[in-house]
């Protein structure tokens, strides 16, 4: 009986979206630090993962991402300046105008998931 209570409960979880809900950002300081890129999922259910080398350094209120993988190899951004608004991480596009936004899923001490404008996932770990 309590198996099927708690596979009921998460089911209504699931189904109503509070299992993937956003947390708000509250200031630089949430995101301070650097953060390497483990994968990607296209969503939140998405089985397959895409691996990442990317590394994400936030530190006085700009980002710099290092080893962007390309075809002929690797190269690192230019430092941005971002901005955290109405509770969501915005990151200008390089050379263009307009913003990548991301809202922050879930947040430790050592990990960090941010899910992009179109539904997609970042799994950061610490570093």
């Amino acid at each position: 009986m309590k198996k099927i209570i708690i596979k009921s409960v998460l089911l209504a979880l699931a189904v109503t979206g509070l299992a993937y809900a956003d947390t708000n950002l509250t200031s630089k300081d949430d995101v301070e630090g650097t953060w390497k890129l483990e994968y990607t999922r296209n969503s939140a259910t998405a089985k397959e993962t895409i691996p990442r080398q990317d590394t994400w350094v936030f530190k006085n209120g700009k980002v710099t991402i290092l080893n962007i993988a390309r075809a002929e190899g690797h190269y690192d951004q230019a430092p941005l300046a971002y901005e955290i608004e109405d509770g969501k991480l915005k990151v200008p596009y390089l050379g263009r105008t307009g913003f990548d936004t991301f809202a922050l899923i879930e947040k430790t001490d050592n990990a960090m998931t941010l899910k992009g404008k179109f539904g997609e996932h970042y799994y950061f770990v610490k570093k």
